[in-house]
């Protein structure tokens, strides 16, 4: 349940982080904690320290700390789904679009790695309803990939031997595990990973 938001006064000397960025601050503070000391290890109390607000106003905002964590992501998710749309509803031939939609999903990612790496470790924490809830918009971003990929079967520029499903998992799957293995201080930045495995991707797709 989401508790109002009454805020007390500020201490002096204190600054007040100004309202319409209090969300923004939770989400970047809550973000951070996780990545470095874990959910479960991160207390409601640092967060709103952190991020320089009041705990009302973080109940403000999210009924729960899983709640929060769910925000995190799913708000990732429906950027991520929207720049998806944009580039499979565009213009231009489909392995054009394909191969665009595979980059985008690594520059987003790469771009998010810690919010990604909190979400992977930490959504097993999750209440049914609101584990559910991800997975609905996660399937529905996953459905609008594999539709891509049909439609470049459609045009005969990506091979039928295998099922546009099988592709859609094997690619998002690769991604998805990347921060298991990769190592900030080796050869290549993650970017640099993402675009070979698009490579990888791509290449395999030719009939």
């Amino acid at each position: 349940m989401t508790v109002a938001a009454t805020e007390p006064d500020v201490a002096p000397g204190r600054r007040r982080v100004p309202r319409g960025s209090a969300r923004r601050h939770i989400i970047a503070a809550a973000t951070e904690l996780f990545a470095r000391r874990g959910y479960e290890a991160t207390s409601v109390q640092e967060i709103v320290a952190a991020a320089d607000v009041t705990k009302g106003a973080l109940y403000h905002w999210f009924g729960s700390k899983s709640e929060l964590l769910t925000s995190i992501y799913r708000e990732l998710l429906a950027e991520q789904t929207s720049r998806l749309r944009d580039i499979a509803e565009g213009t231009g031939p489909v392995d054009e679009r394909l191969r665009a939609a595979a980059l985008d999903v690594v520059a987003h990612t790469a771009e998010h790695v810690d919010e990604l790496t909190v979400w992977a470790r930490s959504a097993h924490l999750l209440d049914d309803e609101q584990a559910e809830a991800t997975r609905r918009e996660r399937r529905a971003y996953h459905d609008l990939f594999r539709d891509l990929v049909r439609e470049g079967q459609d045009a005969g520029v990506v091979r039928t031997d295998v099922s546009a499903t099988v592709i859609t998992h094997m690619f998002l799957s690769a991604l998805g595990n990347t921060h298991t293995w990769f190592r900030p201080d080796g050869p290549l930045t993650f970017a640099e990973v993402g675009e070979q495995l698009v490579a990888l991707f791509v290449g395999g797709l030719r009939p």
